[in-house]
C-alpha cells in the first residue's frame, strides 16, 4: 500500500508516453501516408482518456501519500517530474495535430518556463539551495490540465459525435483560449517568482 502512490506516478509517466505516441501518430497520419479513420479515431479516444486518467493521477498520487503518512524522497522527485512531462506532452502533442497559431505561442511560454524552472533548480541544488513548490505553482499545473484537456476535446470535435450549435463551438473555444492564456500567465508569473526566490538565496 505505501508504494501506490509512487505506482500512480509511473504510471502517469507511461500514460503520458502513450498519449504523447497517439498525438504524434494522428499527425502524422495528417502530414503524410493518411491512417484509416477507424484507427484514427481509436487514436483521439485513447490519448484523451490517458491524459484524463494521467491527470486525475496528479491529485491521488499526493492525496493518498499525505492521508497514508507514506511520503518519499523518490516521490518527491518523481511527481514534479510527471507533471512536467504530462504538461509538455500534451503541448507538444498537440502542435503535431496543427493547433492554430496562439496555441504554439502559449505553448511555447509554457514549455520555456517548465524547462527554465528545472534546469534553475538542477544549477542550485549543488549549493545546498531549493525551491520550494508554492501554492500558486500548484494550482497552475491544475489550471494548464484543464486547458488543454478542453483543447484537446474542441480540437478533435467530430469525433464524439455530439451535434452542438456552431456558435456554442466557438463560445467553447473562446473559453479554452482563455483558460490556456490564463495557465500561461500564472505559469510565466510563478517562474518569475522562483527567479526571484533564487537570486535572493545567492545573495
Amino acid at each position: 500500500m505505501k508504494h501506490l502512490p509512487n505506482l500512480l506516478t509511473v504510471a502517469r509517466l507511461v500514460l503520458t508516453l502513450l498519449m504523447f505516441a497517439s498525438l504524434v501518430a494522428i499527425g502524422a497520419g495528417e502530414r503524410g501516408a493518411p491512417i484509416p479513420d477507424v484507427v484514427g479515431v481509436w487514436l483521439v479516444r485513447f490519448s484523451l482518456g490517458a491524459f484524463i486518467v494521467a491527470a486525475v493521477t496528479d491529485f491521488l498520487d499526493g492525496w493518498m501519500a499525505r492521508r497514508w503518512e507514506v511520503t518519499s524522497l523518490a516521490g518527491a522527485i518523481l511527481d514534479p517530474i510527471a507533471d512536467k512531462v504530462l504538461v509538455c506532452g500534451a503541448i507538444i502533442g498537440l502542435l503535431t495535430v496543427g493547433m492554430p497559431y496562439w496555441f504554439a505561442a502559449l505553448g511555447g511560454l509554457i514549455l520555456f518556463r517548465e524547462f527554465a524552472v528545472a534546469a534553475l533548480r538542477e544549477v542550485l541544488a549543488p549549493r545546498g539551495i531549493k525551491l520550494p513548490v508554492t501554492f500558486l505553482a500548484k494550482t497552475k499545473t491544475t489550471v494548464q490540465l484543464l486547458a488543454l484537456a478542453g483543447l484537446m476535446i474542441l480540437a478533435f470535435w467530430p469525433v464524439w459525435e455530439i451535434d452542438w450549435p456552431v456558435a456554442q463551438l466557438q463560445t467553447a473555444w473562446l473559453w479554452a483560449e482563455m483558460l490556456l492564456f490564463l495557465a500561461t500567465l500564472v505559469t510565466v508569473w510563478t517562474g518569475v517568482e522562483y527567479g526571484r526566490a533564487a537570486a535572493r538565496a545567492l545573495r
